[in-house]
């Protein structure tokens, strides 16, 4: 064998060594990247999941259900296409279900009382997270942009909300301990965050109550009157804010 056909055969063995080599780390790269593609899958399906679960019943709209169903779905089909071994088919078909039941308004979840800081910074991580998912989704082309702006105006008054809910339960507090200054304060400050939300009718009803729940306060101080927590008719009707009564939407501005 001479040494042209040695140094041929050298490289041919290099090349195919070569071809073997890329051909293995395209395979590794392949494998890595669907294995980082069904984490994010799976990440995305348990994200959407912890909402549409633990946010307060009463913070669940129905479009906001939907639009974590989709995202939920969505994720699933994902999956589907990766061939995980996940139960995506279970899944998907839970998905379906209560995507049903949503549409036939038979979908309820209880309502949470936000009681507490550690609770009310607690939700308000949740809504930060869902705030993010509708703008992934509306960047990703799955919600359109009126939508999207709907729902992220409707994210952001729920953040006031759930301050606001605090500051009632503390005002609440003050009153069981005669302590009507500190309620005063406490409900001009679920006020101010109620306030935030200037867009939307029903918080600026809010706005207007808790002022003249403050005047109420104001003139039993004036008067040399003490009031029970919990008696006043806002006190009543703030425990049905964003629930099925719908008696804030119709009645709760006492200025009118």
């Amino acid at each position: 064998m001479d040494a042209i056909t040695i140094v041929l055969l050298l490289a041919a063995i290099v090349g195919v060594s070569l071809i073997i080599i890329v051909i293995s780390q395209m395979r590794e790269k392949a494998r890595i990247e669907r294995a980082r593609r069904m984490t994010a899958l799976e990440d995305t399906f348990n994200t959407a999941n912890r909402l549409l679960s633990e946010l307060p019943g009463q913070y669940l709209t129905d479009e906001l259900k939907l639009l974590l169903l989709k995202r939920m779905e969505d994720a699933c089909l994902g999956l589907e296409r990766l061939n995980s071994d996940q139960p995506v088919s279970r899944w998907l078909e839970g998905v379906r279900q209560t995507r049903q039941q949503v549409l036939d308004k038979q979908d309820s979840r209880p309502a949470v009382k936000i009681d507490s800081p550690d609770k009310a910074n607690y939700i308000k991580k949740l809504l930060q997270t869902l705030f993010s998912m509708i703008e992934a989704m509306h960047k990703a082309g799955r919600l359109d942009a009126a939508k999207a702006k709907k729902n992220l105006k409707h994210v952001l008054f729920l953040v006031h909300k759930t301050h606001a809910d605090l500051f009632v339960f503390q005002a609440r507090d003050h009153l069981k301990k005669n302590e009507t200054r500190k309620a005063i304060h406490a409900y001009h400050l679920a006020s101010t965050e109620m306030g935030k939300s200037q867009d939307n009718p029903l918080a600026m009803k809010a706005v207007k109550s808790f002022r003249t729940r403050i005047k109420e306060l104001e003139a039993q101080i004036a008067d040399g009157n003490v009031e029970q927590a919990g008696s006043s008719k806002l006190d009543k009707e703030w425990d049905n804010f964003l629930q099925e009564d719908e008696s804030w939407k119709k009645k709760a501005d006492y200025d009118d």
